[in-house]
């Protein structure tokens, strides 16, 4: 009997260990399937003819090409202007929440979170109704001054720099707002005892222990910058290099064009991975090892400083409110026409993006729910693997899950056109031809949030309930479903609800994969405003800025804070 129980144990070991063997696979599988092989077959394309043989002509003709060569300068310079000018908002911004005590500080630091809600498409369109060239200011310039012609604020490069730094800097804000708060009052105190005061201080020791969290913060301002193509499109900028490759890829006649806007697309790839490892391997040589979570006393600024500290808040916040006040008076209104708002106003355009055509918002919410099942399914397993775990590939799993931020979604787009159109097994069409090809590449787009929610949960869960579990028999997943999970759900939630949130906003993506019918808000945006319907444009704008509002009051309510619990 003793033998029989002992070739029993070691069976039912190897059974007990046969399903997170098969999970870890399964997990693998989806990545390299839907992240890696798309990216691969990209480069494949970018380095091969027509013939399929590997060659390197296709990028010696992009760089012997000046108006290529300039789309590139100019896409970085963009990128990199985009950094510059968020940082310095950004930077402020989160300086005045997290170390100064004013009037307003609670309601302005609510209101920091709000340019983030909103994709840059519907930015831009709000930018055009209020600051174009027939828009609002430029009429009553006109009425007051009687302008020979209207002032250019928006179309051209700077309106689109204009456009992206209003949307982003609070990305630069809520990483260093989290950086500010972790680093030891001690440090900052023992510089100012040998003297070093103001921006010495600042200079030597406040801004280079705010590293970590800015980097992560500019580099994922620099990545959305320089994906994307709606916005110079709808201002007017062609020499970039997001805009070429969309306008390349949706021309579909001349096959040397189509070519070089694969080639484009894994240049922007390639360029995306080499400013992530460089933005790590520069954190990784720096030594944090005095970050912690303590915290200065917020000064008391004097009643002049409190006026420049409130009249600097106000005003970024009315430029960043400038989208959102042209959105929704162009939603509900008509006559708009060399008038500084509105002559009339209507519902009709709500009744038809609603009503008449309803797909646009059942497809989003539908696309967004199916994908953050999967970023549920697929995120919460790879966070508990970085989190609990040192299995084998452990760092390329992480690695792969951060190079998701840093894809560009122009050339994630461009990769599943490319990789999924060929007839799959048994049927007569490719995964492009089916509508579940969106959820997919929302879930792959959106999985980081997911898993970042779920890590750090899992970090405030110690070891030794689960052991305590598995000492009185409970397998791993009894211990994760009954002790792991209950303590986890929030973040789990709130990566959930910021991942549906953000896939509600995705255009650049699923712009190259929406065929008839299976339209998103943001496709519905887009096409609506080529065609001259900037009034149902609009309305779409608005149904999506209610949606993500809700989102993001859900993710602060949930969190028991507000985003990222990082200004109280």
């Amino acid at each position: 009997m003793t033998d029989t129980g002992a070739v029993r144990r070691p069976a039912r070991a190897r059974r007990r260990s046969l399903p997170p063997v098969l999970g870890v696979a399964a997990i693998w599988l989806f990545l390299l399937l839907f992240l890696v092989y798309p990216l691969l077959r990209i480069f494949y394309d970018a380095f091969s003819d027509e013939a399929g043989r590997l060659t390197l002509a296709n990028f010696v003709e992009f760089a012997r090409d000046p108006f290529y060569v300039r789309s590139l300068v100019n896409s970085l310079v963009l990128g990199l202007g985009t950094v510059a000018a968020t940082s310095i908002v950004g930077f402020a911004v989160a300086f005045l929440l997290v170390r100064c005590d004013f009037i307003g500080r609670n309601l302005f630091s609510y209101l920091t979170l709000i340019p983030i809600i909103s994709p840059p498409l519907v930015g831009v369109l709000g930018f055009t109704f209020i600051m174009g060239r027939a828009g609002t200011v430029n009429v009553l310039l006109d009425d007051w001054f009687g302008l020979a012609k209207p002032i250019n604020f928006v179309y051209g490069i700077h309106g689109v720099l204009l456009v992206e730094t209003l949307h982003l800097f609070p990305m630069i804000t809520l990483n260093v707002v989290d950086a500010l708060a972790k680093i030891d009052p001690a440090l900052e105190e023992a510089a100012e005892s040998v003297g070093a005061r103001g921006l010495t201080k600042w200079r030597t020791i406040t801004l280079p222990l705010t590293t970590p969290g800015y980097v992560a913060g500019a580099l994922l301002v620099f990545i959305w910058t320089f994906s994307d193509f709606a916005t110079p499109l709808v201002l007017g900028v062609h020499d970039l290099l997001a805009a070429q490759a969309y306008l390349n890829i949706v021309q579909f006649v001349d096959r040397r064009i189509f070519r070089m806007g694969i080639v484009i697309s894994a240049l922007m790839v390639a360029l995306a991975i080499v400013f992530l490892v460089a933005a790590r391997r520069y954190v990784a040589i720096k030594d944090y090892s005095s970050l912690s979570y303590g915290r200065l006393a917020r000064v008391r600024l004097s009643p002049l400083r409190q006026s420049a500290a409130v009249a600097f808040l106000t005003l970024v916040m009315l430029l960043s409110f400038i989208p959102y006040l042209g959105v929704v008076l162009a939603s509900v209104g008509k006559g708009w026409s060399l008038t500084p708002v509105p002559v009339r106003y209507t519902l009709q355009y709500f009744e038809r993006v609603i009503v008449e055509t309803p797909k646009y918002i059942v497809n989003s919410l539908l696309y967004a729910g199916l994908a953050v099942v999967l970023c549920i399914v697929v995120g919460v397993p790879i966070a508990w693997i970085l989190a609990r775990t040192r299995l084998a590939g452990r760092d390329a799993l992480d690695g792969l899950n951060t190079l998701t931020l840093a894809v560009p979604g122009t050339a994630i787009g461009i990769a599943y056109v490319r990789a999924f159109h060929f007839d799959l097994p048994w049927l007569q069409y490719g995964l492009t031809s089916f509508w579940v090809v969106l959820p997919l590449v929302l879930a792959i787009r959106r999985l980081p949030y997911t898993v970042r929610g779920s890590y750090a949960s899992l970090l405030l869960v110690h070891r030794s309930m689960e052991d305590a579990a598995a000492s009185v028999g409970a397998t791993g997943g009894r211990a994760f479903r009954d002790i792991t999970l209950p303590l986890i759900w929030r973040g789990v939630l709130v990566g959930s609800l910021f991942s549906f949130m953000t896939s509600l906003q995705e255009a650049s993506a699923v712009l190259f994969l929406s065929l008839g019918g299976w339209e998103t808000i943001t496709v519905g945006i887009f096409s609506f405003y080529i065609a001259g319907s900037a009034n149902e444009a609009a309305a779409l704008g608005v149904i999506l800025i209610v949606v993500a509002t809700l989102s993001l009051v859900l993710i602060n309510r949930i969190a028991g804070a507000r985003m990222g619990g990082m200004f109280g």
